[in-house]
């Protein structure tokens, strides 16, 4: 089978399209025929090599996180799924990738796809839709009628969040840049922050209860968001590099999220979806053979919305 793969760390150039043997699913396991992956920037560090001490991988490397796809084959012991069955799924992030026309799955991490949406548009969905998902109910205890500012929501996750929160029933700032401002905007964004001409703190005038930071701004940026927090909220943080900041003497947390593989969030996403609650935004499709030029474009900034890695036809 066909599969993209790194035998090195370094620049997007280190990845190779290239045959390899098709995997057997083990016990607990499911043999995916894969639709499509998608790009996410963890995918970069991880081929850059920075990402070696929390996310170790064994080279060759096989990248793609996401998966959506039509279920091949079952491992012992996997029950609840069958040969036909169209899924989607968070792999795990040290694992063999999706980046390929085979991949072996944990059963456990597959939920069933939606069926409102073509299949290779679904590995839009997991990765980051669980993290808006976690960083909202798991960690920030959204409840409604909160007020919930999203910094950088005119990302991928961003999107997601300014969905689920307005679904929730919270009154949602987001901050965005003019390309991505009115998508914000209308996935229910009460307020839309410009901020390429507004700084966020003097943007925002009444407290909020959450700050969900999902931008990778400067540490003095992300050491002001607790200025806008009232007593006793929470900050979530995704730029795990810089520790989210609090303020102890008001209660405010902070909370890096590092997100995890749960199918029945997964499932609960899907559901949405169906309902029409939740919608998948792709930028791009893009051939599984054409995975380098992705990276490339990512690794200078020219990378904008979710792009998702079509494999080749069956």
């Amino acid at each position: 089978m066909k599969a993209v793969r790194f035998h090195e760390y370094g620049d997007p150039s280190v990845l190779r399209y290239e045959e390899v043997e098709q995997p057997v699913p083990g016990a607990g396991q499911v043999l995916v025929r894969v639709a499509a992956t998608s790009f996410n920037g963890v995918d970069g560090t991880i081929r850059g090599g920075f990402m070696q001490g929390p996310i170790p991988v064994t080279l060759p490397h096989t990248p793609g996180i996401d998966v959506a796809g039509t279920v091949e084959a079952l491992g012992e012991g996997v029950s609840g799924l069958g040969a036909g069955d169209q899924v989607v799924g968070f792999l795990p992030m040290s694992g063999v990738g999706a980046a390929a026309e085979y991949v072996v799955a944990p059963a456990g991490t597959l939920a069933r796809a939606p069926r409102s949406i073509p299949l290779p548009d679904a590995a839009a969905l997991p990765l980051v839709g669980l993290t808006a998902w976690q960083a909202l109910f798991d960690h920030a205890k959204l409840v409604p009628g909160q007020r919930v500012l999203i910094n950088g929501a005119g990302g991928a996750v961003g999107g997601y969040a300014v969905q689920l929160a307005k679904n929730a029933g919270a009154y949602v700032i987001a901050t965005a840049g003019p390309r991505s401002s009115e998508q914000v905007r209308s996935a229910g964004a009460d307020e839309v922050v410009d901020h390429t001409t507004t700084e966020v703190t003097a943007a925002v005038t009444e407290p909020v209860d959450v700050v969900l930071n999902l931008a990778p701004v400067d540490p003095a940026q992300l050491a002001a968001l607790p200025t806008l927090i009232r007593s006793g909220g929470v900050l979530v943080n995704t730029a795990v590099w810089m520790p989210a900041p609090g303020d102890e003497q008001r209660g405010v947390r902070g909370i890096d999220l590092f997100v995890t593989s749960d199918a029945g969030q997964l499932a609960r996403l899907v559901e949405l979806v169906d309902s029409g609650e939740l919608r998948v935004d792709v930028a791009q499709r893009v051939p599984l053979a054409e995975l380098a030029a992705v990276h490339t474009r990512a690794a200078a900034g020219e990378l904008h919305g979710k792009t998702v890695i079509v494999a080749p036809a069956a």
